[in-house]
């Protein structure tokens, strides 16, 4: 492999942003050829992910469920805890000091030229790249590929109060004494429980229930979860104005961003902490042109519109990289691009982990089974005080499962399971016959299969954890 060189003006394929989704489209698309490869990125490659999104988070958040399931274990010393000083030390090491170094010999080894700039489509296969030094304008011979990513969404009301976002509550170096979280999403709950762990007095606010894309029940159980952690949960709560006497518009991130905040809300008194994190949700970052008008421009991971997943993200990478492979050598594309469901956990205590389709969500012809995961002894084994909640959702007519959640102690470690039964759909019929190792927790698929087996009785009413509704026209994925 010839190494890549970064001053070249033509490369078969461009790439327009350095996350995960944009270098495994980048690694697919001249894989095993001679083919020549660009990644153009402003920041550190790697992206979002890995630097102020899933890997800092989750370096955060898995030692903390650690020592609260440890502090429910009989046997093992109470009040284990966490050390701040320690915790953000490897959040930082998870985060490469955040130092990219590593990634870009990753990209030169696999033979991509990595460009810093901030690049924008400009014509046809054509891109423009603009850093601090020049301007440049770059050809692709086959495609070029829109991996840019998203941005938060800071609504008007926060905006000249300069705000804490998400890559300041992963990049926390100075811990706020007290802090409001203006959001119910995901960001909000998993940053309030780090937050919370690391000793900051906590408020979310959320106009609506928490983690509004599941069913009601799951935002129910987090937010009895966050409170048990000692965060103030203030949901269906509507918020108005919001003032900060000083703001410090050009503080770093992680740090105060100014004076003690204040921010009116229904219901109640105004609230006054030492700082605000705005996390109302994320939009795709402009492209420039549409990928829709053009055969030979693609866009992967948040930039899609899709679902803000680095592994979905990763998922389209590598099909349009393959795509992209398989019309350069004149093939026909082997693997079309399909849209699978989708799985995601939410790393708060409990978890939430979620594929396919909710029982809200599934309209008229599913029904749903529910079991209480406490009951099964692998699950209740991993804590004293063991509690949760597993719902499959039913497509009886094909015999198979469209959706399953849990919710729960380390449930994200089910996930998989579900959702190779799902893509596979297996017959439940023949997802009986999945022998679970006992005591563990995926003993719960037993209980869950064997009461969708159950024939619901033909006046769908009187059985416990089951609704049946009707049925509506087109596939489970409309």
């Amino acid at each position: 492999m010839s190494t890549p060189d970064p001053t070249a003006d033509v490369f078969d394929v461009i790439v327009i942003g350095g996350g995960p989704a944009g270098e495994v489209a980048a690694q697919y698309a001249i894989a095993g050829s001679s083919r020549t490869a660009a990644i153009i990125e402003q920041e550190r490659l790697g992206g979002e992910c890995s630097y102020w999104a899933c890997m800092p988070s989750k370096a955060l958040l898995v030692p903390i469920a650690a020592a609260t399931t440890a502090d429910d274990l009989q046997g093992v010393e109470p009040h284990v805890g966490v050390s701040p000083t320690e915790l953000l030390a490897r959040r930082d090491s998870w985060v490469d000091n955040y130092d990219d170094s590593s990634q870009v010999s990753w990209a030169t080894d696999t033979g991509i030229a990595v460009i810093r700039g901030a690049g924008l489509v400009d014509g046809d296969r054509a891109v423009r790249v603009t850093s601090a030094t020049q301007t440049r304008l770059l050809t692709a011979r086959h495609a070029v590929v829109v991996a840019t990513g998203s941005v938060p969404v800071i609504p008007d009301a926060y905006a000249a109060i300069n705000p804490w976002t998400s890559r300041d509550a992963t990049g926390v170096t100075t811990i706020p004494e007290s802090i409001v979280v203006i959001g119910g999403g995901v960001v909000a709950c998993e940053s309030a429980t780090w937050l919370s762990a690391l000793g900051a007095h906590v408020t979310l606010v959320s106009r609506h229930g928490l983690l509004g894309s599941f069913d009601g029940w799951v935002g129910e159980q987090v937010a009895d979860g966050l409170r048990a952690a000692g965060v103030d949960v203030r949901t269906y709560t509507h918020t108005g104005a919001v003032s900060r006497d000083e703001v410090f518009n050009d503080a770093g991130v992680g740090v105060p961003h100014g004076g003690p905040v204040t921010v009116e809300v229904s219901g109640g008194s105004p609230i006054t902490a030492a700082e605000i994190l705005v996390a109302t949700g994320r939009r795709p970052a402009p492209i420039g042109a549409d990928p829709d008008e053009h055969d030979w421009l693609y866009a992967v991971g948040d930039a899609s519109g899709g679902p803000a997943l680095t592994h979905w993200g990763k998922y389209q990478g590598r099909m349009v990289g393959a795509e992209i492979a398989a019309r350069a050598e004149g093939k026909i594309v082997a693997e079309p691009l399909i849209h699978p469901p989708v799985p995601q956990v939410v790393f708060t205590d409990p978890q939430v982990a979620s594929v396919g389709r909710t029982a809200e969500s599934a309209g008229d012809g599913y029904r749903s089974v529910s079991t209480d995961l406490g009951a099964v002894a692998g699950f209740a084994l991993q804590r004293d005080n063991a509690a949760g909640t597993a719902q499959l959702v039913i497509d009886d007519e094909r015999d198979v499962i469209v959706g399953a959640t849990f919710v729960g102690p380390g449930v994200g470690e089910l996930l998989h399971a579900a959702t190779i039964a799902i893509v596979a759909e297996v017959p439940l019929t023949r997802l009986r016959h999945a022998v679970a190792a006992y005591p563990t927790a995926s003993e719960v698929w037993l209980n869950l299969v064997e009461k969708a087996l159950t024939p619901p009785p033909s006046d769908s009413g009187g059985r416990p954890h089951v609704t049946v509704t009707g049925r509506a026209t087109g596939s489970p994925r409309d």
